[in-house]
């Protein structure tokens, strides 16, 4: 069923992160390096669906946005408004960013997603992290949560997957998230001009800061899963 995104223009602000899509495309490529034919769950504008595309990977994509949806299709990237309308596809790969925290039932729609991806298929995933950060940007965009690591690794253990790599990503992007949510913009709009600022300023140095520590620190969460057999 079709649905509206509740804030399009966060998909336009967003351009202005080159840095950070930079960041996502290449662990994206080097994810699916092996991997033919690829799914996006909730491709939004299909930034990162024409990336991979360009790179030779099969995309098929999912957006229940019908204006993003024709965006993707423009491109000509199969989407679909839903898991249910892919039919009895399988991937080997199923990635989705920034999107399983807008779903309520996010164990029921990972344990969906299981069912889309091949015997040994990989999941990459990237969320908001840690709820003290949940400001009024979250609540505007839609966000149902945001992740502690332990929350979303024990989501995906129930749902039949192993999980292969966690890390938070973006420090002090965490320290910037607070100070959003303590001082930012009561209606939840981010200024594209800060955002550019954050991303060719700050976001090089907090990538470098990741490494340091480990990957313990930071404003959003990466994890790669893949299926397992239930015994």
């Amino acid at each position: 069923m079709d649905r509206l995104f509740e804030a399009p223009d966060l998909i336009d602000v967003m351009e202005e992160a080159v840095n950070y899509n930079s960041f996502l495309i290449t662990e994206l490529l080097a994810w699916s390096q092996d991997t033919e034919t690829v799914l996006d769950f909730g491709a939004g504008s299909g930034r990162f669906s024409r990336a991979l595309q360009e790179q030779r990977r099969r995309v098929h994509a999912v957006e229940p946005d019908p204006i993003l949806r024709k965006r993707v299709q423009r491109h000509g990237i199969p989407c679909h408004v839903s898991l249910d309308a892919v039919g009895n596809m399988r991937f080997r790969g199923i990635y989705s960013i920034n999107v399983l925290e807008h779903i309520e039932d996010d164990r029921g729609i990972l344990a969906a997603i299981r069912q889309r991806l091949e015997p040994g298929g990989r999941l990459f995933l990237y969320v908001p992290a840690f709820p003290i950060l949940y400001s009024a940007n979250d609540e505007r965009v839609g966000h149902v949560r945001r992740y502690r690591k332990q929350a979303l690794l024990g989501a995906l253990a129930a749902t039949g997957f192993r999980v292969d790599a966690a890390s938070y990503v973006d420090s002090i992007g965490f320290a910037a998230g607070l100070w959003y949510r303590l001082f930012g913009d009561r209606d939840g709009l981010l200024d594209a001009r800060a955002v550019r600022l954050y991303d060719r300023a700050v976001f090089p140095t907090s990538r470098r800061l990741d490494a340091v520590l480990g990957g313990r620190l930071g404003k959003n969460l990466l994890v790669r899963a893949t299926r397992q057999e239930f015994a």
